[in-house]
């Protein structure tokens, strides 16, 4: 069993940009740190459906107008740092982006997706006149798990972790997938002042990029956010959701834009960790609540965005900012309101009754109008589950327990939208045909 601080310290995590070109720039640093300063001859990126799809038209961190995995590879080779995790990037300047830029448009970079593949999954192939070397990452954006030169292996994470019992931080995504919601979220007892230090450097980085987002002087994606604060008329409750729905939608559309801030991430996404974090603490900060209380509903929404995603894995059809860290927010706002574990369940099973057909197809500026949704109707489904005394079970996807009403819905992700990814690739790929 592992403790919260285990967990905080594994599911959230600062991110530098859209966490799939992210793994892609870590991939392709930890390759070339491995085969040194030769030239590069090609660079071949071999990823999932859902990293493909993710990374197919988002910005990159530092780099004004230029979007994709190729550009992600292409930087992560040039200027990537493999020890700064998924924030590999953030060390790149302008003749840094001139260089790989070179490489992309030499196309020296290719990006395929492997269709036998699903989830979290890169691999990295660098290739010189004397050497190739592959880094491979799976299960988690910032997890690599194998490194080969000239086919041998020369580092095999997996193999360790055979050796090694106690790794929790490999472990702990998996023991969710077998934990009931009770025993999750018994977590909570022993969260500790450094935990809540921790949880709270998230929420003001994740308001930092917010405000950048809102700043009007600035100009990131389709200015979702922007648009919607200008809506708000006053400063009282009624005013509350839209306000919501503001942060999170700027902080996404500054963060999807390619602005060089990290966020702190949710389940190994930005977005998620976006729409996990702001709604809570907006609500927190509206009713004046302590940093303590504060601190354990925002690591409740994490938890719950957690257990979501463990059903239905790291990545999937289903738009997770929307439905499964939203459904956190939701989770989050209601305990800390009421302090009611019944009344939380209630919360996410409206929350993802209603937005369960929310598809993703791809990181890009649309994201913030899909995490600005997610981040109000959790407090919609909030608001809800604190009125009333629960809904109707079981129907539709709503089981008769919350872990069924989470199974129905990743049974509904993994096997009745299986060929979702498959479809959205296909119109992107005729796109540039």
């Amino acid at each position: 069993m592992f403790a919260i601080k285990d967990f905080l310290r594994t599911e959230v995590v600062p991110a530098l940009g859209c966490t799939e070109p992210g793994a892609v720039a870590l991939a392709t640093a930890r390759a070339r740190k491995e085969i040194g300063s030769e030239e590069i001859k090609r660079i071949e990126v071999d990823v999932s459906p859902n990293i493909y799809k993710n990374g197919y038209a988002v910005g990159i961190p530092g780099v004004k107008d230029l979007k994709g995995n190729a550009v992600a590879a292409a930087l992560g080779v040039i200027c990537g740092k493999s020890e700064y995790g998924l924030e590999a990037l953030k060390c790149c300047d302008i003749s840094d982006i001139e260089k790989a830029m070179q490489l992309v448009k030499a196309g020296l970079v290719t990006v395929s997706p492997n269709f036998s593949k699903s989830g979290v999954y890169v691999k990295v192939t660098i290739i010189t006149d004397k050497r190739t070397c592959s880094c491979f990452i799976e299960d988690r954006h910032d997890n690599i798990t194998k490194i080969m030169m000239d086919g041998k292996l020369i580092l095999s994470k997996r193999k360790r972790l055979r050796v090694i019992q106690n790794s929790e931080k490999a472990s702990i995504f998996d023991a969710i997938k077998n934990m009931t919601f009770n025993e999750l979220t018994s977590l909570l007892n022993d969260i500790d002042d450094e935990d809540i230090k921790y949880i709270y450097e998230g929420i003001k980085m994740n308001m930092a990029v917010a405000h950048i987002g809102l700043d009007p002087d600035n100009d990131y994606g389709l200015g979702v956010g922007k648009t919607i604060f200008k809506m708000i008329k006053s400063d009282d409750f009624s005013a509350l959701p839209l306000k919501i729905k503001a942060y999170a939608a700027a902080a996404a559309d500054a963060r999807m834009a390619g602005i060089s801030k990290p966020v702190m991430s949710s389940a190994g996404s930005g977005n998620h960790g976006i729409t996990a974090i702001l709604p809570v603490y907006l609500v927190a900060d509206f009713y004046k609540k302590t940093m303590e209380e504060t601190a354990k509903a925002v690591a409740l929404s994490h938890l719950t965005t957690s257990f979501l995603k463990s059903r239905t894995g790291r990545l999937s059809p289903i738009c997770g900012c929307t439905v499964a860290a939203g459904a956190g927010a939701a989770a989050g706002i209601t305990y800390l309101l009421s302090q009611d574990m019944t009344k939380v369940e209630d919360a996410i099973e409206i929350h993802v009754s209603n937005l369960i057909g929310m598809i993703c197809d791809g990181a890009k500026d649309t994201c913030a109008l899909k995490v600005g949704t997610g981040a109000y109707e959790a407090y919609t489904a909030a608001m809800i589950a604190l009125e009333k005394n629960g809904h109707d079970i079981p129907r539709g996807i709503i089981g008769e327990t919350l872990e069924e009403t989470v199974d129905n819905m990743a049974e509904l992700s993994n096997k009745g939208m299986k060929n979702v990814d498959t479809i959205i690739i296909s119109l992107l790929q005729n796109n540039i045909s």
